[in-house]
């Protein structure tokens, strides 16, 4: 009898081999580790080949795995095309992420997303949490990524940041002057969190830059120009914690949340991908 593919066992392969880690595959697929490297064991002894090297810190495709892993693809890419038709509507699904909560996670989520469907077409919104919140709970979102604020309930955490006071190496806290910040303009809730943290240790502050986004305000940062109140996770090589070194506040930490009212079965993938690719870049 000749040996056939499994699909769903070549997809949880395609999630391994994306996401590096049975476990991140394990929560896009909605199931369990175990099932995950149940379906990678069969799919090896089916093929006769090792696919993936596992190690306590990574899960690396083998040579064999890396000359599968393209044509694994290539049959996922026309079941969906088998199953959807050319001329079917393709799917939206809109997305809102917290500017302070959009760093390094975003570029591979966007790859992951597109390569596990081409029928999706993406809206993403960068912006204030706050706006992000407000305008899922109107609903012309359909999920958030968002820093939780207040005593709002519900949501998948996704990663825990922790906020510091970031500048460039060269930069010299000017003496007897106030401390100049960098910024995102009001409502940002990292900046509310950051002036009333200086307030009441009685620092001194003024506005240096304002920005309209996170990326100006590493901008600003990288230039010299102030002090970036930023989390860790989306500080970039070049910015310092200053904190310590100058006595500031500490600013604590902040939860990053998933908020969705998605039913449809391909949304809930998609967004499954997104909460395993930002736990899996947030950890690394």
């Amino acid at each position: 009898m000749t040996a056939t593919l499994d699909i769903a066992t070549v997809q949880a392969f395609l999630l391994v081999a994306d996401l590096q880690s049975f476990t991140r595959a394990a929560e896009a697929l909605g199931t369990t580790q175990a099932a995950v490297s149940l379906k990678l064991q069969r799919l090896e002894a089916l093929l006769g080949k090792r696919l993936v090297e596992r190690s306590p810190r990574a899960v690396r495709l083998t040579s064999d795995g890396a000359s599968f892993f393209d044509r694994a693809r290539a049959l996922m890419e026309a079941h969906d095309r088998a199953l959807s038709g050319e001329a079917s509507a393709a799917q939206s699904l809109s997305l809102g992420i917290s500017d302070h909560a959009a760093g390094p996670e975003l570029v591979p989520l966007l790859e992951r997303l597109h390569a596990m469907s081409s029928q999706l077409t993406l809206t993403v919104t960068i912006g204030f949490s706050r706006e992000m919140q407000d305008a899922y709970d109107a609903g012309r979102l359909d999920a958030v990524i968002v820093r939780q604020e207040g005593s709002r309930r519900g949501g998948e955490k996704l990663a825990e940041d922790e906020f510091c006071w970031f500048a460039a190496r060269r930069f010299a806290v000017p003496k007897g002057e106030p401390l100049p910040l960098a910024t995102l303009a009001p409502p940002c809730g990292v900046r509310a969190i950051a002036v009333r943290a200086l307030d009441k240790a009685g620092v001194a502050w003024r506005e240096r830059f304002v920005g309209g986004g996170v990326t100006a305000v590493v901008a600003a940062a990288l230039a010299g120009l102030a002090v970036a109140p930023l989390a860790r996770r989306i500080a970039p090589a070049g910015l310092i914690d200053l904190g310590p070194a100058q006595k500031l506040p500490k600013l604590g930490s902040s939860k990053v949340m998933l908020h969705s009212k998605v039913s449809d079965p391909a949304k809930l993938a998609a967004l499954r991908m997104v909460a395993a690719t930002f736990r899996g870049v947030a950890a690394a």
